[in-house]
Parts: structure tokens; C-alpha cells; sequence
């Protein structure tokens, strides 16, 4: 069986893959616009690996302004069957330090701007997403973690709000009354679309501050998130060699046929410029 083709969706503070070998930069076309940037495919552990930076390379792009449709859509057309995406994330709860990694398993939606939907324009779709991110994806990372010697977070659910402001004081012990372990601007949106797009999801989130909600520790800043990410850049990559080795080349999750059932729309009432559009994520169900 042939190996399976990794996305590496690259956060704050993570701007590119030097372990790749064989590299070469892809300009990838989609009906969603360009990608955040060039696509780097290369090597790693004998698997291609495609990374994309979500901020763009020099950070950019605003969590509002990510291209994430055509991020997913340009993994996809490479031939992207599993995503992990790291993410800087506060967090809520005191025994998350800052430092910690977090391999989160639900998510809040606190968005108000986003397209986070393939579907739509006379196609109507609903995918199923009690679950969001892919179980066998999760435990290999949380292994990796492991492994990698870092103190790890298996679960916790990720508050996704719009930003770019970080919340307020009142929001955030909101939040920490949901149960959320950690907040983000980011993460969730992905995960949406690489469901409808049946590619296998999971977050490696690096916990850089305490929020605003810990009276005892100084109010989230980017000095202070840059310091901690710094720290933690070479942690996210070896937990990233350590886990690309790691991953089946079969899938016996939901996330590979996520969208067998989701799509309501008549097939004769699908426009044919849609159709063709989305038909690296939709073809075989058209």
C-alpha cells in the first residue's frame, strides 16, 4: 500500500520544515484564491510531506485573513490524506503551563467572519462533526509528544474565537466555565473544512500564556508568546519526526468518507460550474 501524503499546517512562531530533504516550492491554483503561501513538498522519514505556513511566511496573515479554504483545498489537490496543524494557544486551566503541548480532541466556535464551509452556492452539504479530530491522528501525536520528552495534554477542548484582539477577562472565565482547557484563533475553522474534505485532522497546540483569566500571572502579550514559542519551535518539529513515521497507511477512520452522506443537494440540481470546482473533494459523490 502506498504511503500516505502528510499536510503540516505550520502556526506562530513556525514558518518552515528544515528537516524536509528533496524540496521543491508549489504554486497550487484553487477556486478559493492562492494558499496562505507556496506549498513545500519534501521528504521526511521516507513520507512526502506537504507544509504550508498559516500565517504566510513572515506572519503576514490575520487569523480572519488566513486563506483556509484554499489551504485545504490546495493539501487536497496534492494528495494530502492527513493534516497536523500546530497552533499557539492560551491557556485555561491551571495545570496547562505555558510550555506544555496539548493534543486537543473538541472545539467551541466563537467565530463570527469566516467561510468554514466547502458547501454552499447550490450545493448543500452537512457533515457529521461531533467528533472533529481524527482519533488515530490524535494518539500518534500524543506518542510522539511523548516521546519527545514534552509534558503533554492527551484531550481538551479548544476555544476558537475571532481575534485578532485576545479576549477579554470576563470571556475568558467564561470560557474556563465551558470546561475549555485552552483558546485560539485558529484551529477550528481547519478542522471543519478537512472534514468535508475527508482528510484526516489533529491539533498540536503549544500553550504560550495563561489568557487573561490567572490573576496571579501578567496579562497575555506577544513578548511573552514569542519567548515561550521560541522554546518550543524545536519541540513541535521533533514531535513532528517523530509522529510522520508513525502514521498508518490505512485509514479505518470516518474522516476518510465524511462526506458520503453529507451531500442533500439533487445531483441534477448541482450547477456544473460547482461540479467541476470542488471536484478533488466532491468528484466521486457527483
Amino acid at each position: 500500500m502506498a504511503q500516505p501524503v502528510i499536510g503540516v499546517i505550520g502556526g506562530t512562531g513556525l514558518y518552515d520544515m528544515p528537516d524536509l530533504t528533496a524540496v521543491e516550492r508549489i504554486e497550487v491554483e484553487t477556486p478559493f484564491g492562492p494558499p496562505s503561501d507556496a506549498i513545500v513538498r519534501g521528504t521526511l522519514a521516507g513520507r512526502t510531506v506537504c507544509f504550508v505556513p498559516r500565517h504566510g511566511v513572515g506572519h503576514r496573515l490575520m487569523p480572519s485573513e488566513v486563506p483556509y479554504r484554499a489551504n485545504i483545498f490546495a493539501l487536497k489537490k496534492l494528495g494530502v490524506e492527513r493534516i497536523l496543524s500546530l497552533s499557539a494557544v492560551g491557556s485555561l486551566r491551571q495545570e496547562i503551563r505555558p510550555g506544555d503541548i496539548i493534543v486537543v480532541d473538541q472545539f467551541i466556535d466563537r467565530t463570527r467572519q469566516r467561510r468554514s464551509t466547502f458547501f454552499g452556492d447550490g450545493l448543500v452539504g452537512h457533515i457529521q462533526f461531533a467528533d472533529p479530530v481524527c482519533p488515530h491522528l490524535h494518539d500518534v501525536v500524543v506518542l510522539a509528544a511523548q516521546q519527545a520528552g514534552s509534558h503533554v495534554h492527551a484531550g481538551g477542548t479548544y476555544v476558537c474565537i475571532e481575534g485578532p484582539a485576545f479576549s477579554t477577562r470576563a470571556e475568558s472565565h467564561i470560557y474556563r466555565g465551558w470546561g475549555a482547557a485552552v483558546i485560539g484563533m485558529t484551529n477550528l475553522t481547519e478542522a471543519k473544512l478537512a472534514r468535508e474534505a475527508e482528510i484526516c485532522y489533529t491539533t498540536i497546540a503549544l500553550a504560550t500564556d495563561y489568557d487573561c483569566w490567572h490573576e496571579s500571572e501578567e496579562d497575555v502579550s506577544i513578548d511573552a508568546i514569542m519567548a515561550v514559542l521560541q522554546r518550543n519551535v524545536a519541540m513541535s518539529q521533533q514531535i513532528i519526526r517523530l509522529a510522520v513515521p508513525m502514521i498508518q497507511a490505512s485509514r479505518g477512520c470516518l474522516c476518510a468518507r465524511a462526506a458520503e452522506t453529507a451531500i442533500i443537494t439533487a445531483r441534477d440540481r448541482i450547477p456544473d460550474q460547482r461540479k467541476q470546482a470542488l471536484a478533488p473533494l466532491f468528484g466521486k459523490y457527483l
